[in-house]
């Protein structure tokens, strides 16, 4: 199995739970599956984390963090051969710009360089009810070669807790990239 380069953007829609439990599960599938992980924050992400969370956690993950203006990152360039980018959550805001190719910071530069590689784009939705701009963004995403998956928790595995039912979401991203996990799946004991 190749070892995974991914590169993780966080923005500032409602749901940082899902990002801190995508980090946490990151952090314990370890070297022999993942080469490096490489992390961006937006303003309103630090923001929406400490609100939501109660803390600012974020700095304590050993990961290395990249400013949301850091077009010097080596995500920032297709060369770094980055094959996969998850944005967790992803506002409805930084969807538009992805699908419009609007690279006006470190996250929609990163997504614009994974499209034009023609690697795995992930984003991780967090809004209800969609309208039509929302619906039709996912569409041009989805035909550039971008993965949609709304942050819609399943409950087949009787989450008992937030992280619970966090993970029932972080675990599908994790799978899409074809990561050797532990996950409830249906029809499995």
């Amino acid at each position: 199995m190749n070892k995974r380069k991914i590169i993780v953007a966080i923005t500032g829609a409602s749901g940082s739970i899902y990002a801190k439990v995508l980090l946490d599960k990151l952090t314990t599938i370890g070297s022999e599956q993942i080469a490096d992980v490489g992390v961006v924050m937006s303003d309103n992400a630090k923001d929406v984390w400490k609100y939501e969370l109660g803390n600012e956690s974020y700095k304590d993950y050993a990961f290395p963090f990249y400013s949301k203006n850091d077009f010097m990152a080596p995500f920032a360039s297709g060369s770094a051969q980055y094959d996969s980018m998850i944005v967790c959550p992803c506002s409805m805001g930084t969807l538009a710009r992805i699908a419009t190719g609007t690279s006006s910071d470190l996250t929609t530069r990163a997504a614009d360089v994974v499209l034009k590689e023609r690697r795995k784009l992930i984003l991780v939705t967090r809004e209800t009810p969609l309208n039509l701009i929302h619906i039709n963004n996912m569409a041009t995403v989805t035909q550039a070669g971008g993965i949609i998956c709304p942050a819609s928790p399943s409950f087949y595995s009787l989450p008992q807790s937030m992280e619970d039912i966090a993970s029932t979401v972080v675990d599908r991203v994790l799978s899409l990239l074809d990561l050797k996990i532990d996950m409830y799946r249906w029809g499995e004991k």
